[in-house]
C-alpha cells in the first residue's frame, strides 16, 4: 500500500535554508511534508471494507431508486374514481381481487369496482392509482374501521370478498413513485467522498458490491522513553505511563486511519531502529513520539538522523527547530525501501499532541486523497482575565474551549499540562509578530472536533 507514498526525491530541499541552525517556520515544515506524501494508490473494496475510504470516481446510478411505483402504506390498492365521495356513513364497497405482497412479480390487476390488500414496498398493481390505508376501511372484516391489518395467517378472509373503505383518496395517494429517490443516470456520489453508513447503503441499494477506493493508510505508533511504563502497570520511581502513544494512535484512528500502537521503546538506538524496521510491513506512515531534542538520551535523533542515507537514496530523517511553542523539536523524513514517510514528533505530552494536529492529520488526510485535509479555523474573541503573552518570534497554538464565538483559554502554556488538553476542544493561534493578546481581541482557533 505504501508505494504511492514514496519520496520523489532526497532531502535537498530541506538542505536549502541557511544550514542546521535554520529555524523552520511552521508553514514551510507543514508544505514539506505534504509535498513528499502521496495518496495511496486506489484498491477495489468489498462495500464494508471500504468504510471511512475516500471514494476515487463519481458513482452513476444504474437504475431508478424505486425500481417501480410501490406502496407507502399498508392498505388497499384502489382506482380514485371507486372510492370518490366515500365516508363513514356511505362507504364504497369494493370486491377484494388478491394480495400483493412486497417482492412479488405477478401482482394481480384491479379492475372497476375492485382492489387489492396491499403490503408497504409492494408494487402498485396495473389498474391501480392510489392506496388507502387500512385504518380508513374495515380490513374486509365488516365491523367498521379496523387499527391495523392482521397477519394473513390469522385473516386469510382479508384478500377475498369485500372491502368497506370509508374515506376517499387523491391519484397517487400512498404511492411512491419510480425514481423519486434518484434517477436513473444521476450522479449517486462524488470521487472525494468518505464512505459512512448512508452512502454504503446506497451503494448497495443500486446494486454496487464492490467499489473502488483509496485505502485507510495504516499508521504505527510508537512513543520512546525507559522511564515510560504501560497503563495498568506499576510505577517505579522515576517512571510515568506512556500517555502520548495511546493519545496519538487515538487521533490518527480519529483522522481515518487504520492505526497500530506499539508499546515504549527504551532509549537505545539499535533497539529502536529495528523495531521500526520490524513495523515497517505494515506502515504506510511512521510516527515516532520522544527522543528529537537536544539531550543526551534523545534516541530517536540518535537513531534516525543518517538511517537509510548509504543504502536507501532518498531516504533519511531531517530534525529540525520550529518557530512555534510548543513542538519547537521536529523530525521528518522517510526510512526503509519503499521510503516510507516518518513523522517524529517531541515527547512532552502537549506538544506531542499540537505536533499531530498541524503535520501528522493534515500527512494522514493527503494519504486518504482527500481534498481538503485540514482542521477547520475560526476568528473567535478572545475571553480571558488578564493578557496573553507570546514568545517573540514563535507561532504559539494554545489550548482553548471554543463556543459561541467566544474561546477561553484551558490550563496554562506548560507542555507537560495533559489534564487541561483533555478540557479542551479547540487551538488559539499566537501569530510569531505578537507577543500580547489582550482579552476581547479577535484570535484564530483551529477547531479540534
Amino acid at each position: 500500500m505504501s508505494s504511492s507514498a514514496h519520496r520523489d526525491t532526497g532531502h535537498d530541499h530541506a538542505a536549502a535554508g541557511p544550514g542546521p541552525d535554520r529555524l523552520w517556520s511552521v508553514q514551510d515544515h507543514l508544505d514539506d511534508v505534504l509535498a513528499t506524501v502521496r495518496p495511496l494508490d486506489p484498491i477495489e473494496l468489498n462495500l464494508l471494507d471500504a468504510q471511512g475510504c475516500v471514494l476515487v470516481d463519481d458513482i452513476t446510478v444504474p437504475l431508478s431508486l424505486p425500481p417501480f411505483d410501490n406502496s407507502s402504506m399498508d392498505g388497499y390498492a384502489v382506482r380514485v374514481t371507486d372510492v370518490a365521495g366515500a365516508s363513514e356513513e356511505f362507504p364504497a364497497v369494493l370486491e377484494v381481487v388478491g394480495d400483493v405482497a412486497a417482492g412479488q412479480t405477478d401482482p394481480v390487476a384491479v379492475g372497476p369496482g375492485q382492489a387489492a390488500r396491499i403490503m408497504t414496498g409492494a408494487p402498485l398493481p396495473p389498474g391501480a392509482e392510489a392506496v388507502v390505508p387500512v385504518e380508513w376501511t374495515d380490513g374486509g372484516l365488516g365491523e367498521g374501521p379496523v387499527s391495523g391489518m392482521r397477519a394473513r395467517s390469522l385473516a386469510p378472509e382479508g384478500a377475498q370478498g369485500q372491502v368497506h373503505v370509508y374515506r376517499p383518496a387523491e391519484a397517487r395517494a400512498h404511492v411512491r413513485a419510480q425514481g423519486s429517490d434518484v434517477r436513473s443516470g444521476d450522479r449517486a456520489l462524488a470521487a472525494g467522498t468518505v464512505l459512512g453508513p448512508p452512502q454504503i447503503g446506497l451503494l448497495a441499494a443500486i446494486g454496487r458490491g464492490t467499489v473502488r477506493v483509496r485505502p485507510r493508510p495504516r499508521v504505527v505508533v510508537l512513543s520512546t522513553g525507559s522511564e515510560l511504563v504501560q497503563p495498568d502497570e506499576q510505577l517505579a520511581s522515576g517512571q510515568i505511563y506512556d500517555s502520548n502513544s495511546f493519545a496519538l494512535t487515538a487521533a490518527a484512528r480519529d483522522a481515518g486511519a487504520i492505526a497500530y500502537r506499539v508499546g515504549a521503546v527504551a532509549d537505545d538506538a539499535e533497539t529502536l531502529r529495528s523495531t521500526i524496521e520490524d513495523q515497517l510491513v505494515r506502515a504506510d506512515l511512521m510516527v515516532t513520539t520522544g527522543g528529537v531534542s537536544v539531550g543526551a538520551y534523545d534516541v530517536v535523533k540518535e537513531a534516525l538522523a543518517h538511517v537509510g542515507d548509504e543504502d536507501e537514496p532518498g531516504g533519511g530523517v531531517d530534525f529540525r527547530k520550529l518557530a512555534m511553542q510548543p513542538g519547537k523539536p521536529q523530525g521528518f523524513g522517510s526510512i526503509g525501501p519503499d521510503h516510507t514517510p516518518l513523522l517524529a514528533l517531541p515527547g512532552n505530552p502537549v506538544s506531542s499532541y499540537v505536533s499531530f494536529e498541524l503535520f501528522v492529520r493534515p500527512a494522514i488526510r493527503t494519504l486518504m486523497g482527500l481534498p481538503d485535509v485540514h482542521r477547520p479555523t475560526v476568528t473567535a474573541s478572545l475571553t480571558a482575565d488578564k493578557a496573553l503573552t507570546s514568545p517573540k518570534g514563535r507561532r504559539q497554538f494554545l489550548r482553548g474551549s471554543h463556543a459561541d464565538g467566544s474561546v477561553t483559554p484551558v490550563g496554562g502554556s506548560g507542555s507537560h499540562l495533559v489534564a487541561a488538553l483533555a478540557q479542551a476542544n479547540a487551538l488559539i493561534v499566537v501569530p510569531e509578530d505578537t507577543e500580547s493578546v489582550e482579552p476581547g481581541a479577535e484570535v484564530e482557533v483551529v477547531l479540534l472536533g
